[in-house]
């Protein structure tokens, strides 16, 4: 007897392919320039459509010094984009794409959160767009310093893959809520490479950081 997609997949996957179809197409690369010293920079990280009038939530690092934005889409399609507010102590900036009838995921509720549920990370690490990595929340409540050498607190911790480029992307659960968004990791080393510590800003406080309300 011939399966269907669906069924040829445990509950587990089910849940985050689910998530994903859900959550993806409103997740953005973030193509952006930079001027220092003259000299022209290009780097990258990533967003979420979170209305839609096209307001892409990032990381404020991400867009920092930026004389140009470029907010590339799941299905190919390519944006110029402006930052609209900043928050350099919590690490959080909104970006606006230049588009209509963009596809947008509403922000969720992070208050229920608990330890070891199950979390997906979307975004473009190294540039890889559409990159999705799963883990569990490994703790509540945790504290980093933003760049600006604030305390950023009460933030989740997963060990869901975080690398470079994933900066400003969205963390969900299995039902496709939003909680967060993706701040930081712990690297002690020189090499950059992930040791299983990321930190996300819950969403309620990203949402209170850039003067908005979740959904």
């Amino acid at each position: 007897m011939a399966h269907t997609d669906d069924e040829l997949l445990d509950a587990y996957s089910r849940a985050v392919v689910g998530a994903i179809e859900l959550v993806g197409p409103a997740v953005v690369k973030l193509d952006v320039t930079t001027s220092v010293r003259g000299h022209r920079r290009d780097g990258s990280g990533s967003g979420l459509v979170f209305a839609p009038d096209g307001l892409v939530l990032t990381n404020c690092h991400v867009v920092e010094g930026a004389s140009g934005i470029r907010v590339r889409f799941a299905d190919g399609a390519v944006l110029d984009g402006t930052v609209v507010g900043r928050d350099a102590d919590t690490d959080l900036a909104v970006v606006r794409a230049t588009g209509s009838g963009l596809p947008w995921q509403p922000l969720g509720d992070s208050a229920g959160l608990r330890p070891g549920q199950v979390v997906i990370a979307l975004g473009s690490p190294y540039g890889f767009q559409h990159t999705v990595t799963a883990g569990v929340i490994s703790a509540l409540g945790r504290s980093l310093r933003s760049r600006s050498g604030r305390l950023i607190e009460n933030l989740i911790q997963t060990d869901a893959a975080l690398n470079p480029g994933n900066s400003g992307g969205p963390l969900v659960t299995a039902e496709g809520e939003v909680v967060g968004i993706v701040t930081g990791l712990l690297n002690p080393t020189e090499q950059r490479v992930f040791i299983g510590i990321g930190f996300a800003v819950p969403i309620e406080s990203a949402a209170g950081a850039v003067g908005l309300s979740p959904f």
